[in-house]
């Protein structure tokens, strides 16, 4: 349950919702993410550091950069969650 917690905090907030819009189109790095979203590198840390948390993003290390990727298996588990309510009609 901690898992979906955090999943929707994480979605809760604008910024972190536009990089997850980004990161569905491709794989990307801190810097690529920086030229399409205008906050500070610092901002940007702290919002994926949330989104890794959550298990919403993974980072693969190449050389010295990081790609990002979304993590379709949490937003698989998350729509499962809700599709038991829809269901129980």
């Amino acid at each position: 349950m901690k898992l979906l917690n955090d999943f929707f905090k994480a979605l809760g907030d604008p910024t972190r919702r536009r990089i997850i819009q980004l990161l569905k189109e491709k794989d990307l790095t801190p810097s690529e993410i920086l030229e399409k979203i205008k906050i500070s590198q610092p901002t940007l840390s702290h919002h994926l550091d949330i989104l890794k948390r959550a298990n919403l993003i993974d980072g693969e290390r190449k050389g010295q950069f990081i790609r990002y990727s979304l993590n379709m298996g949490v937003f698989e588990m998350a729509i499962e969650y809700m599709m038991k309510f829809i269901k129980r009609r």
